[in-house]
């Protein structure tokens, strides 16, 4: 994973997150939080694996 991206159900296709922020779930799971690079009014996320938190947490700072 070079880049965040996720699924955009309203562009349908896979897009890369603008402004990605992480969150916690209810449940306890990480999830990246923002909106889609080409349409800023789409917004999208992405739950994360575990194997994936730490690529997250460096490609957004």
């Amino acid at each position: 994973m070079d880049k965040l991206t996720a699924y955009s159900v309203k562009l349908k296709k896979v897009v890369e997150i603008k402004n990605p922020e992480l969150v916690t779930m209810k449940n306890g799971r990480t999830a990246v939080r923002g909106v889609a690079a080409e349409d800023p009014t789409s917004k999208v996320f992405r739950i994360l694996g575990q194997a994936d938190i730490e690529i997250a947490k460096k490609l957004i700072g």
